[in-house]
């Protein structure tokens, strides 16, 4: 049998007021009790302080301690104590994902078919609107199919309040400010900025519209080979290669901007451009953040010319 003593770290955990205590793992040894078990046995005595609530740590450290990594890995000898952290209500990747996905689902149509309510009168689509309509459908329908069937998360939960900071990115950005914008008069069919120019040649619209569905399935196929990179219920981690991946560390990021891209080169919409920069911008950062750990984990084995997201670039 392993004891653990458990202290919370920091301010007192108004969910587990009787901490410390000391947790005893019967049946196990040190070499196979893990810290998951730690926080189950946790969780077990105070259910209000969920497993995913926890963040586990060395006494004095604010590094988390994996939940698979057994406790003689991570340092903690019998009689040893470890520190907990509460990291408040938590919401599942999945249900986020979903939840932010469906705003441009349901603002898209609502603005495209109730014109009336939006600028004061009908509007006449444009081939333009259509096919944009039609992207963006395509594109939130796809991700969230990809959220339900393709989807392994590295870490079930993320911070409740996440779900407000997230959704505000895809409902106001290309949701709302989109819509607003290209649905308008100012792109319908008799408008100027449209008619006799090229964002009404079928050619130009096709040509933009090929370009956007290979992104798609790009990206597609991107998550796709990540996916099974790690089996189900696994956290075994893999270099990834084809499709992409020999050129960059997250080319599903990289499609993802091809995508964006041509809808607001197709529109010239400011609200179309500046959602394309913030969204760029937002995952760069990750893919420099990726691509850092990725040289870090497999070191040499990593190929040394791969760039983060962009291809020969950066």
């Amino acid at each position: 049998m392993v004891s653990i003593k458990v202290s919370a770290a920091g301010k007192p955990i108004a969910l587990a007021r009787g901490l410390p205590m000391v947790v005893e793992l019967s049946g196990k040894q040190l070499e196979d009790a893990t810290v998951a078990d730690v926080k189950s046995a946790i969780a077990k005595k105070y259910p209000g302080f969920y497993f995913d609530r926890q963040k586990i740590t060395l006494k004095d450290s604010k590094n988390t301690l994996d939940d698979d990594i057994t406790l003689k890995v991570a340092g903690v000898a019998e009689g040893g104590e470890l520190s907990v952290k509460d990291l408040g209500p938590q919401m599942s990747w999945k249900t986020i994902f979903l939840v932010e996905y469906a705003g441009p689902l349901f603002i898209h149509p609502v603005i495209y078919y109730f014109p009336e309510i939006f600028y004061g009168g009908p509007v006449q689509h444009s081939m333009l609107q259509r096919y944009v309509l039609a992207f963006v459908m395509l594109h939130f329908a796809k991700r969230e199919l990809e959220t339900l069937f393709v989807h392994r998360f590295s870490h079930a939960t993320m911070p409740f309040m996440n779900i407000f900071k997230n959704s505000a990115h895809y409902h106001l950005g290309s949701g709302l400010a989109l819509a607003y914008s290209v649905y308008s008069p100012v792109y319908g069919a008799a408008s100027p900025y449209i008619r006799g120019t090229v964002r009404n040649d079928p050619l130009y619209i096709q040509a933009g519209a090929a370009i956007w569905l290979f992104s798609e399935i790009s990206n597609l196929i991107t998550h796709i080979k990540l996916r099974n990179l790690r089996p189900a219920g696994s956290r075994k981690r893999a270099i990834p290669q084809g499709y992409g991946f020999n050129l960059v560390s997250v080319p599903n990021y990289f499609f993802e901007f091809l995508g964006w891209l041509v809808i607001a080169t197709l529109t010239g919409s400011y609200a179309a451009w500046i959602f394309l920069v913030i969204a760029t911008y937002q995952m760069y950062v990750w893919a420099v953040k990726k691509h850092r750990a990725y040289r870090k984990e497999f070191g040499s084995d990593y190929p040394r010319d791969r760039k983060a997201m962009f291809p020969f670039i950066a």
